[in-house]
């Protein structure tokens, strides 16, 4: 067990939700259009040229402060950020430095020990997007690459850059520390932070420390395109720089990046310091002055946090802690459960429900809840007939799969499947046993004979009188019932 303690601090991007580039009118939805057919002047940084700083990319970006605990500044200026790299136009990023739109905040989560540990964000602050660069391999990737060229569509898409101390002290807690930001944001609906888009990407500096120490020089990583690549990365650049450590060798103060496919981190530049950038304020535009009162009415306007509903469905639903988590993990699930719960629904049954019909078909079709084809009040009487032993969850099932294909409501699907209303039981269910057992004497004699070890033959026939009820028979009487008979 290595003796150094990782120090771990995040640099994450947040690409807005806004219809229009952060300091032009063109539009941000740069994926799978034509390469340079959403540019101008502007974005292309032509001489002239004049940029106008959006407004909902400041609200959306204030709101997000907010939900963190940071305090707004009020009075804000932009900079200009110096630096060459051929998706950047200008040779220069608009960006804030010593000003920027807020301060001092934090989001809660796990320690290592499994307390709440609270990592202090540094700062908030509002940037453009640079282009992109496509690369002629075939992976897609700089590697192995002949020559890239330039696609400057994405040049000018409204950034936010959330900056934390050093606080994270493994990779699992870098993990898990994205992963709640990338929830919020979803939850306020600022970004749809989907990382192997672009729309939310992680830097990480991570250094080496001994107990009681000082921490050591600090590597930039970049090129994480996932939660489980941000883990790796980490993970292998801490034994990286613990191994040198150990062997009394130095750390290079560097930026590099994470080939998910050879899992290693490869040097790739110097690590700059904030004089290289030679920021100065943008003289193309004017301070940014927030009203005090805008910051208040958003503040009314944040939705309940993640984190709020995942303690009230444990609180209110007595729900475990991990399926709390998977429930609130998308705001539209997590509506979804409280209006199936209003609606009557069985507490238990709407979140089994929920985690292994719902969230299929979500995923399946890649859509909302709010683009399922079935009225809410729907779904919960579906569970209530479940509850009640009116419908087996087998025929539940089947009833759903008819509303979801024919925007039915439940009467009509149970009305099409020719479901009864109510469990087959008592002498009725003992006719259709009595019928299986007398049509399958092959099997029963088999099972009689002891050659059904691993009790498949029995649960045949159990499927065969649960197919002949339409599922509306109890599993476990039907079980028993067989197993009298035989």
């Amino acid at each position: 067990m290595s003796k150094f303690i990782p120090v771990i601090g995040l640099e994450i991007h947040v690409q807005l939700a806004t219809k229009s580039k952060m300091f032009c009118s063109c539009p941000t939805d740069y994926i799978g259009v034509k390469p340079n057919s959403h540019v101008c002047p502007v974005c292309l940084g032509l001489p002239g040229s004049l940029p106008v700083i959006n407004e909902k990319a400041i609200m959306l970006a204030i709101k997000t402060a907010l939900a963190m605990r940071c305090r707004v500044n009020t009075h804000t200026i932009f900079h200009r950020k110096h630096y060459f790299y051929p998706d950047l136009p200008k040779a220069y990023q608009i960006s804030q430095y010593d000003l920027p739109l807020a301060v001092d905040g934090h989001v809660e989560v796990s320690a290592d020990d499994g307390s709440v540990q609270k990592i202090r964000i540094q700062r908030l602050h509002l940037e453009e997007d640079a282009g992109k660069l496509v690369h002629s391999a075939a992976s897609g990737r700089l590697m192995g690459a002949e020559y890239s060229l330039v696609d400057y569509n994405r040049a000018g898409v409204p950034l936010m850059e959330i900056v934390t101390h050093p606080d994270i002290t493994s990779p699992r807690q870098a993990r898990e520390f994205v992963s709640r930001l990338r929830q919020l944001v979803r939850y306020l609906g600022v970004s749809d932070g989907d990382m192997e888009a672009g729309s939310l990407r992680v830097d990480a500096n991570i250094s080496i420390m001994e107990p009681g120490g000082k921490y050591g020089d600090k590597v930039e990583v970049k090129n994480m395109n996932s939660l489980r690549a941000l883990e790796r990365a980490l993970e292998y650049e801490y034994e990286r720089q613990s191994e040198l450590k150990s062997e009394g060798k130095a750390i290079v103060r560097e930026t590099r990046h994470w080939d998910d496919g050879a899992n290693v981190t490869i040097s790739s530049r110097s690590k700059e310091e904030a004089e290289d950038y030679r920021y100065f304020p943008d003289p193309d535009l004017p301070p940014l002055v927030v009203d005090e009162r805008i910051i208040v009415q958003l503040c009314k306007e944040l939705p309940e946090l993640p984190w709020e509903v995942r303690d009230r469905f444990m609180s209110d639903y007595g729900l475990p802690l991990e399926e709390a988590e998977i429930l609130t993990e998308r705001r539209d699930v997590a509506l979804f459960m409280d209006e199936l719960i209003k609606h009557g629904a069985p507490v238990k049954l709407a979140s089994n429900w929920i985690k292994t019909e719902i969230l299929r078909v979500l995923n399946e079709k890649n859509i909302s809840v709010e683009e399922l084809p079935i009225q809410t009040a729907e779904i919960a009487k579906l569970l209530s007939l479940v509850d009640k032993g009116d419908l087996s969850t087998t025929a539940a099932k089947e009833a759903f799969s008819v509303m979801l294909e024919k925007a039915v409501t439940v009467d009509e699907a149970v009305n099409a499947l020719g479901l009864s209303a109510g469990r087959v039981t008592g002498h009725e269910l003992e006719i259709v046993v009595n019928k299986v057992l007398s049509e399958n004497a092959d099997v029963v004699a088999d099972i009689k004979a002891g050659k059904d070890t691993k009790g498949k033959k029995l649960k045949f026939l159990q499927g065969i009188v649960m197919r002949e009820t339409k599922g509306q028979a109890d599993p476990k009487e039907v079980q028993s019932l067989i197993m009298s008979k035989i």
